[in-house]
């Protein structure tokens, strides 16, 4: 039995907030390892241009090097296919049994648009990602309504699922950082120094990523 959480994403590229917010969770939930999983093809993102996975792979890998509690997987990519997290968290959960899922607060408040999302809380913990101006919001309006009367309330920020997993509303600190401000510098030649890790920024600009 190990305690791991999964987050997964695109991460094209990934940068520095990824980072912080992993290293918060990982930390506040005594998580033994933290996997990085880069998706291959994002289901509701479908018709969006991506940087090929080996690079976006290649990225996660070297930003994560430091971390000894940061492993990255390929588990998506070598799949195939559309990347799908309950089938992602099934494959974890039997490996390792206890199993926290992290997840953006805006992409939670359409997880009913995801394949078989109601299993997903009967599969791992969730840790819905709140930054500070979504401290404010009534946390249990953001349930599918089918999963809402599955839930019991615990404290403010956590929930417990008929199945026994958690949802927790977990605050992390605000980066104002994403994938597609630094996509956007970096195809326009602008400095994307401290936005991302060091061997990232080489990385990009060695293999002249996002300047078409």
């Amino acid at each position: 039995m190990m305690r791991v959480g999964l987050f997964g994403g695109t991460f094209d590229p990934v940068h520095n907030g990824h980072l912080r917010v992993a290293e918060e969770v990982r930390e506040h939930f005594r998580l033994e390892r933290l996997y990085f999983i880069p998706a291959l093809a994002q289901p509701l993102k479908q018709r969006m241009k991506v940087t090929a996975a080996a690079d976006r792979l290649k990225m996660v890998e070297m930003a994560t090097r430091s971390n000894k509690f940061f492993h990255v997987s390929p588990i998506e990519i070598r799949r195939g296919g559309l990347s799908y997290s309950t089938e992602t968290i099934h494959t974890f959960a039997e490996k390792y049994g206890e199993v926290y899922f992290l997840v953006g607060l805006d992409a939670f408040s359409e997880i009913d648009r995801w394949r078989s999302y109601k299993r997903i809380f009967e599969q791992a913990h969730l840790v819905i990602l709140v930054r500070p101006m979504h401290t404010s919001l009534n946390h249990a309006d953001l349930f599918p309504p089918d999963v809402k009367r599955d839930v019991k309330k615990i404290d403010s920020a956590t929930y417990e699922h008929r199945s026994g997993k958690r949802i927790f509303f977990h605050p992390v600190t605000q980066l104002d950082i994403s994938s597609t401000m630094v996509r956007q510098l970096a195809h326009r030649g602008a400095s994307i120094k401290y936005l991302v890790p060091y061997v990232v920024e080489r990385f990009i600009k060695q293999g002249g990523l996002y300047t078409d």
